[in-house]
């Protein structure tokens, strides 16, 4: 069975001439103790609600999740493995959810996979507390996760580590190659961490010194480790590329296909004398998951069959969270909730104005899992009725800690695993740490809600280390990523419940610190909010369109009625989210953005993004440079955002 592994991955890399050969063939008997032994799931189901979750975390080594689905019965062919790396393929160079039956998270960057697990066990623990009733258990799964020396070097490992062992996470069990080698070496010239005693630091079980090349005693670990009552690693001893006879044990097997001569040299060093891509009947017999698999989900079936029988309720709700389903209520509740703002005209800074929307959110949507990185009192992520999650209560808000990376890409996990809507939140400047997870919830589709508070300049007295400046429109530039950033509490009301609602892609929320002012509209600017961008004030033959996002409204609003008041007409356009607006039809940007009037955009950020919609001619302004240490008033007017600045824009693209 191992074996059978160890030639798929070197015939599918020696095809492609690209790829990884060294960790699917030193990690072939790990694969074969989990997933013959321990793992559960159904290949004719991929989507089964209590399968357990498998995360390979050292992605580069995808040939072996690749040749485990193939092997076990899952939808992906021999055609498919021939096809490794290729365009349009379900086996891409790395591991990608949505498009490999049986893959559950996208990785490759290393780190992210098993921060994503532990995401993944969270979900699955807190589900747990909240759906299970005596001697009716419908949430009991388990998350593994294959990593190596990369993701562990990678400080995000130390983050979500340390936090599952804090929050005993024991349904994650981690099977580390512990192989010694990385792409430029033996590792023990850079990374000598006594791992084992550094997860007994964090609060995990370690089981060490494991022979990663003996079944049995796998097995053994992983038995073991299901029984703990915390997080646990098992710390496998491997040869990199087993099985090559002149190329295991080095880098050389890492990142490059072995070539003919020590493939034929493999094949007869580990008995395998089938052409490449052939398989035996008595393998696929052996490796074959597809009856076991549909009896371990029929008898949840049956489990679940009763328990809805006993707690309809509770039943329909768990299928609804795990669907990502909205509440019927919730269209109900935003309306509501925004009519109540434009009752109340506050003028309260964006972060409660954000604060007060999940506040409003949360009574219908349980599934909200707030959080924030060692910052709830300032990013206003929590509401009245949350608790605090803890490693033995159950809760909805979760103190991430100083972890502001960790955070990001758990979130992403607790996105993939289902039943939650979960969002966290730090300033905008320190979602620098989160980027790529931020760009991973992006690639992979997924309903992750970022917060961001402390949007610009406006932060003040703490200065340019803490003042966003490039941030916003570098996060514009992240495909399939809405980023939103809201004047005033109507907007705010709509951002939130279009992140909620999107369900192909994550959304940013960014929130200013100090007070902007409520700004009135009709119920159809209201609804154009959804758009991206509207019209928030016009005037008849206006001469010139402001655009402007967040607190740079009131000064676009200001200088509109100073140069009304000077007889000079202009248009204020409020966008919220350039991307939203950017996907509109061109009918609805020409009226919001009229062809032939002359325009100037103005953000408390970078300029260049700008001239994407104010063109070469037209006027933008920003901040080009980073800021200083003062009160916030003092840093808009030093760095020229005033009224009399804006008016003369507008005049000078006019002359």
């Amino acid at each position: 069975m191992a074996s059978a592994i160890r030639a798929l991955a070197m015939d599918a890399v020696q095809k492609a001439n690209s790829g990884h050969p060294g960790m699917p063939m030193g990690m072939a008997d790990i694969a074969v103790a989990l997933w013959a032994r321990h793992y559960r799931h159904n290949p004719a189901n991929p989507h089964w609600m209590d399968r357990d979750r498998f995360v390979l975390s050292n992605g580069h080594g995808s040939m072996l999740i690749y040749a485990l689905l193939h092997l076990t019965g899952y939808d992906l062919s021999m055609d498919d493995l021939r096809g490794f790396r290729q365009m349009h393929s379900k086996t891409p160079g790395h591991p990608e959810v949505g498009v490999t039956p049986g893959v559950e998270t996208t990785t490759g960057p290393l780190g992210q996979g098993i921060s994503n697990a532990v995401g993944m066990a969270l979900a699955e623990k807190l589900l747990a507390a909240e759906f299970n009733e005596p001697g009716a258990c419908i949430v009991d799964h388990n998350t593994y996760v294959f990593l190596g020396d990369g993701c562990l070097m990678e400080g995000i490992s130390h983050e979500v580590c340390s936090l599952a062992g804090t929050l005993r996470l024991n349904k994650l069990i981690a099977l580390y190659d512990d192989n010694g080698i990385s792409i430029d070496g033996r590792v023990d010239g850079w990374f000598t961490d006594d791992t084992p005693k550094r997860f007994e630091a964090y609060g995990w079980n370690v089981i060490a010194d494991v022979d990663g090349h003996n079944v049995d005693s796998v097995d053994a670990a992983i038995a073991r480790a299901r029984k703990s009552d915390r997080p646990t690693l098992i710390c496998c001893k491997t040869v990199i590329g087993k099985g090559a006879p002149s190329m295991q044990g080095s880098d050389k097997v890492h990142g490059a296909a072995l070539g003919d001569k020590e493939i034929a040299a493999t094949r007869e060093a580990i008995g395998w004398s089938h052409a490449p891509f052939e398989m035996p009947a008595e393998v696929y017999a052996d490796w074959d998951a597809r009856q076991k698999g549909a009896a371990v989900e029929q008898e949840w079936n049956e489990r679940y069959t009763a328990y809805r029988e006993r707690f309809p309720a509770k039943a329909a709700e768990f299928q609804r969270r795990m669907k990502g389903e909205l509440p019927a209520a919730f269209e109900a509740t935003v309306a509501a909730y925004i009519a109540s703002c434009m009752e109340k005209k506050e003028t309260i800074a964006t972060r409660k104005a954000s604060q007060n929307a999940i506040q409003a959110l949360a009574q219908v949507l349980p599934e909200f899992l707030g959080g924030s990185a060692d910052l709830t009192g300032s990013n206003l992520t929590n509401w009245k009725e949350s608790v605090a999650v803890r490693d033995n209560q159950a809760g909805n808000h979760i103190n991430y800690g100083v972890r502001e990376f960790g955070m990001s890409a758990m979130m992403n996990g607790i996105a993939l695993h289902g039943g939650y809507i979960p969002f966290g939140a730090t300033f905008l400047t320190f979602s620098d740490y989160s980027r790529n997870a931020l760009r991973m919830a992006a690639l992979m589709k997924i309903r992750t809600l970022f917060v961001f508070t402390h949007d610009s300049i406006g932060l003040g007295e703490d200065g340019p280390t803490h003042q966003s400046v490039e941030h916003i429109s570098s996060l514009r530039l992240i495909p399939n990523l809405d980023n939103w950033r809201p004047c005033d509490t109507v907007e705010s009301a709509v951002a939130w419940a279009q992140a909620v609602q999107r369900h192909d892609g994550p959304s940013t929320l960014i929130f200013s610190r100090q007070n902007l002012p409520f700004q009135e509209r009709t119920a159809a600017q209201v609804a154009d909010i959804a758009r991206g961008a509207y019209v928030l004030r016009d005037a008849p033959g206006a001469k010139a369109v402001l655009i402007a996002t967040g607190s740079e409204i009131e000064l676009a609003v200001s200088a509109a009625e100073r140069l009304a008041a000077e007889g000079v007409p202009v248009r204020v356009v409020s966008m919220p989210s350039t991307d939203v607006f950017d996907r509109q039809d061109a009918g609805y940007k020409a009226s919001v953005l009229p062809a032939g009037i002359p325009r100037v955009a103005i953000e408390a950020g970078v300029t260049a993004f700008w001239h994407k919609y104010v063109g070469l001619e037209g006027a933008v302004i920003g901040i080009d440079t980073f800021g200083e240490s003062a009160p916030a008033g003092v840093l808009f007017k030093h760095f020229g955002f005033t009224t009399d600045k804006v008016v003369d824009a507008v005049k000078s693209v006019l002359a």
